[in-house]
């Protein structure tokens, strides 16, 4: 029997990117309710402890159930790492003054802090653990690495995705399909980091 396994977000790409790496390994259904629940503060300065601090609180408000939360982010080397675990909140802290939704506002702000560099290497990094009753069970990374676009290519993904070409893919994050985005996402390698770790505890 697949077990299965509450997913702490509402995001439907998040949703989308775990639901494809788990391959019938294991059954990915939102939490209930989540959009009721106030969010945790994410203080930590890794992806790892924000999924620690967001798998253990949510894991609360279902008992017996096993809750996996991710924190993910964009690190660009030329920025010094960022905008790293503050990649969703990027144009906010950098007092951006641009307009348009989060998304498109963190890709502005992005960009204008790119300009006139042409090394731009950088990686999708994700960190995804899975807790019960507020206990950290498992955790799993994934990693890929990139480079960021002088322009946005595609329209199939979310956040930095249309400016993030993945090494080795056929296009950019947003205009991949989703047979080579279960290859290279770094939530769907978190996953299968995540999974084999999590049947040993956990019997899954």
């Amino acid at each position: 029997m697949t077990r299965r396994l509450l997913v702490a977000s509402t995001n439907k790409g998040k949703l989308r990117d775990f639901a494809i790496a788990a391959k019938g390994d294991a059954n990915l259904l939102p939490l209930p309710g989540l959009e009721g629940i106030a969010a945790p503060d994410e203080d930590e300065d890794t992806f790892e402890g924000n999924a620690r601090i967001k798998a253990t609180y949510y894991s609360l408000f279902a008992p017996g159930e096993i809750v996996i939360a991710d924190d993910s982010g964009l690190e660009v080397d030329a920025l010094g790492g960022a905008p790293g675990v503050r990649s969703a909140r990027y144009a906010e802290d950098m007092k951006f003054a641009g307009e348009g939704s989060v998304d498109v506002r963190n890709n502005s702000c992005l960009m204008a802090a790119l300009e006139g560099v042409e090394a731009r290497a950088g990686r999708y990094r994700c960190a995804l653990v899975a807790a019960r009753d507020g206990n950290v069970l498992a955790v799993g990374d994934g990693t890929v690495e990139g480079w960021i676009l002088a322009a946005a290519q595609g329209d199939g993904g979310f956040g930095y995705d249309p400016y993030f070409l993945p090494e080795g893919a056929t296009g950019s994050m947003a205009e991949i399909g989703n047979a080579e985005r279960m290859l290279l996402s770094h939530r769907g390698r978190a996953l299968r980091d995540l999974l084999p770790k999590l049947m040993a505890v956990a019997a899954i």
